[in-house]
């Protein structure tokens, strides 16, 4: 159930981080290397010749070796470089984001022509440093997978060079259907302002991981957690009371929430559009810290119990803005501890909400208890120390969920998880000041998660019952309890 693809012998014994021997796996429940032999493309040699199957790997290490050797490399011959090996997408990728960005960048800060070798010479490494097959983390699987950080910058220069077989389509009849995007085509073309700013900050990670005196030398794991039914709570008898509460309308889930379990507000295919144009809370997670991207090679999409959990990824950027407004805004320099497997202690949670095309679908207790599952899956701890939750408005921007309900939700998983929350409104203090209004009655009434989930079930009742004017969660809480007393 866990993969270390680092020896650990050696790693227990001071001899640092070794990859771990093994053997290539061609196989449906692995991740398809590029440096496989098993990966074959179809080469024409002369004309007149037939043509002929030939390692893929040959025509790729031939082309990043040629990239690799030179002093400076253009946009153009990267992207010449990939569709020597890609040549079936030709006329239907495009580079002009990657063109115009070094194009657009001012000299002072153009550094990458310099880098596109590094990053060639980074990819060629792949198979010294990973040497066992990576398995895939599949759907209904608890399972996990550890690597180093330098195995990982290998597998995303690769990315970044789209090396990997079988990875550009995404139809029903695809084999990766059921998997995101990992190569970085998606990113290179359709320019846009967005893209700019994602190129800016991956291209830092990229100058950061080739650079022999800034080399991380961490781990990092990431656990796929699956619940089954057997494992979920019955909502309607738990006996816990709301745990504690800190809500603000200042700072971030990754800043101010350092230390805590982070909340990446995740989609179903992990990461987002981190390589299209997609710019909200998890593809902004995903670019400060690129180690996070990797996921997508072999993670397949979430099921409804089930969440994944990354445990020492390195923050590299900082930034500003959200969407439109986002800016990359210069390197970061991680001081945080790591704990005995070299791991930097930030855990980040991926958990996807609903997404609802009308507000009024997502009241009813179907939908509620989908939510309250989802984010128990991963709010429930494993040592009994578990560290508090940092989190926010989760699912409540394009996915369309009611910021009080979210909030009650996740305070009912995290009570039956028995983990404290932090809740950042991202600025509302309205949302901040009602929040800590309803928790403070519902404390001090001594509100169960039992008793707050049947309350749930009678506001779904209300608001349906008032399909037109929505009815305001908070002041329904208020009043039943109201009328509760006025009956004793």
């Amino acid at each position: 159930m866990h993969a270390v693809l680092i020896d650990v012998s050696a790693f227990n014994h001071g001899a640092g981080l070794v990859p771990q021997a093994g053997r290539d796996m061609w196989h449906r429940d692995f991740v398809k290397m590029p440096c496989s032999q098993g990966s074959l493309m179809a080469f024409k040699p002369r004309l007149l010749r037939p043509t002929a199957q030939v390692c893929r790997w040959d025509m790729i290490s031939k082309q990043l070796k040629g990239l690799a050797s030179k002093k400076e490399v253009s946009a153009d011959d990267v992207a010449e470089a990939i569709m020597k090996y890609n040549p079936k997408y030709k006329g239907q990728w495009t580079f002009d984001a990657l063109s115009s960005f070094v194009k657009c960048i001012p000299k002072e800060e153009n550094y990458f022509c310099t880098l596109f070798p590094k990053i060639a010479a980074l990819a060629l490494k792949l198979p010294e440093q990973v040497k066992k097959a990576i398995p895939l983390l599949k759907r209904g699987h608890t399972a996990a997978i550890t690597l180093s950080q330098v195995q990982i910058s290998c597998l995303l220069a690769n990315a970044f060079f789209s090396t990997f077989p079988h990875r550009n389509t995404s139809g029903p009849n695809a084999e990766y259907h059921g998997y995101p995007t990992i190569n970085f085509t998606s990113l290179f073309g359709k320019w846009s302002e967005r893209k700019k700013e994602k190129l800016r900050a991956i291209m830092h990670y990229f100058n950061v991981v080739t650079d022999e005196k800034t080399t991380p030398m961490g781990l990092v794991t990431f656990e796929r957690r699956c619940l089954k039914d057997t494992d979920l709570p019955k909502w309607k008898s738990c006996k816990e009371k709301l745990t504690k509460l800190h809500v603000t309308s200042h700072g971030s889930i990754e800043t101010e929430g350092t230390g805590m379990l982070q909340v990446d507000f995740a989609s179903s295919w992990i990461g987002g559009g981190v390589l299209g144009s997609g710019l909200v809370q998890e593809e902004i997670l995903f670019l400060i810290n690129p180690e996070l991207i990797v996921s997508r090679l072999f993670t397949e999409k979430l099921e409804n119990t089930e969440c994944l959990i990354i445990t020492g990824s390195q923050q590299f950027s900082v930034y500003s803005g959200f969407g439109d407004s986002f800016k990359w805004a210069g390197p970061h320099r991680d001081h945080l501890d790591r704990d005995g497997w070299g791991r930097l202690k930030r855990q980040i949670l991926a958990i996807d909400a609903m997404n609802f095309k009308h507000v009024q679908e997502q009241y009813n207790m179907s939908s509620v208890t989908r939510e309250l599952n989802k984010a128990y899956c991963g709010f429930m701890g494993q040592e009994g120390n578990d560290p508090d939750i940092a989190t926010g408005k989760w699912g409540c921007g394009v996915f369309n969920g009611d910021p009080q309900l979210k909030a009650l939700i996740q305070l009912m998983a995290a009570a039956r998880a028995r983990r404290g929350l932090a809740f950042f409104t991202f600025g509302d203090e309205k949302l901040k000041q009602r929040l800590e209004q309803i928790y403070h009655l519902l404390v001090t009434e001594g509100i169960t998660v039992e008793k707050l989930y049947r309350l749930l079930e009678d506001f779904c009742a209300a608001q349906r019952a008032h399909a037109v004017s929505r009815v305001d969660l908070f002041e329904f809480i208020r009043n039943d309890i109201r009328r509760s007393r006025s009956q004793l």
